[in-house]
C-alpha cells in the first residue's frame, strides 16, 4: 500500500488516501501552528500525525477503538509529536469535543460509516470555528440505485448533505487520480502470493470485492466552511 500510493515511509495509514490526495487534503486545510485540527476517525493517527508534522498544527484525533488510540499516542510518542498531538476515544456523531473547539476537521474515508450520517456532519458543524474548515475524501456512487454497491456508500451525496448541515462554500470535486492509483492498488494486491499470511489473504478478499463494483464509484473531496459571523445552534 505504501509502495503503490506513494505514502511516507513512516506514516501508518488506516485508509487510501495516497501520497497525492495528502498533498491536497493539507494544502485545502490550510493549518499553521497556532491552529488545531480534529481528525476524525483518526484510526492510529497518521495522517492528523503527518499533516501536524508538516504545518506545526496541532491535532486531536478520535476515534471508536481504544486499540487504534493506543497506536496513535504511541506513534505520536516515537515521532516527537506527543506535545501536539491528543487521542481519545469518541463517535463521529459524539466526538466528546467542545463546541467551537477547533479550526479544521478532518474525515478521511470514513464517513459513510456514520450513524446516522446527518448527525456526523452537525457534530463537525458543532465543533468547528466560524470561518473554520471541513474537509472529507470518501466514495460516492454514481448511481444511489445501484444495489451492488453498500447502502452506505449508497447513501453519500456530500454536496447536498453538507450544506443541510450548515456549512457554506461546499466544493465536492472528483478526484480520478486517486481512483486509478487505488484501481492499481488492488489490481496489484490479487498477484501477490498469499501463502498463509492472513492479512495478505484478507486484502485480496477485499479486493475482489471492491474491484467488482469499482466501475459504479467516484473518488471524491469535499471541502466546506463554517460561517464566520453565525455561532452554532442544534436547530
Amino acid at each position: 500500500m505504501r509502495r503503490v500510493l506513494g505514502l511516507p515511509p513512516d506514516l501508518q495509514s488506516t485508509s487510501l488516501l495516497g501520497e497525492a490526495g495528502l498533498d491536497e487534503v493539507v494544502s485545502a486545510l490550510d493549518l499553521c501552528a497556532e491552529r488545531t485540527l480534529a481528525d476524525l476517525a483518526c484510526g492510529r493517527g497518521g495522517y492528523g500525525l503527518e499533516i501536524a508534522r508538516r504545518s506545526g498544527c496541532r491535532v486531536v484525533g478520535i476515534d471508536f477503538s481504544v486499540v487504534a488510540i493506543e497506536q496513535a499516542q504511541r506513534r505520536a510518542r516515537e515521532l516527537g509529536l506527543a506535545d501536539r498531538a491528543d487521542f481519545r476515544v469518541g463517535e463521529l456523531t459524539a466526538t466528546g469535543l467542545s463546541t467551537a473547539s477547533v479550526d479544521a476537521v478532518l474525515i478521511v474515508d470514513s464517513i459513510q460509516f456514520a450513524e446516522p450520517l446527518p448527525d456526523a456532519l452537525r457534530e463537525c458543524r458543532r465543533i468547528v470555528r466560524p470561518g473554520g474548515r471541513v474537509i472529507v475524501t470518501c466514495w460516492e456512487a454514481l448511481d444511489a440505485d445501484d444495489e451492488r454497491l453498500s447502502p452506505r456508500l449508497r447513501q453519500l451525496d456530500l454536496a447536498r448533505q453538507l450544506p443541510r448541515a450548515g456549512f457554506v462554500d461546499v466544493e465536492v470535486t472528483d478526484k480520478p487520480v486517486w481512483r486509478r492509483a487505488e484501481h492499481a492498488l488492488w489490481r496489484e494486491a490479487l498477484t501477490v502470493e498469499i501463502s498463509d499470511d492472513p492479512a495478505l489473504r484478507s486484502m485480496q478478499e477485499e479486493g475482489q470485492r471492491v474491484l467488482a463494483t469499482f466501475d459504479g464509484l467516484r473518488r471524491v473531496l469535499a471541502t466546506a466552511r463554517a460561517p464566520r459571523a453565525v455561532p452554532w445552534s442544534p436547530t
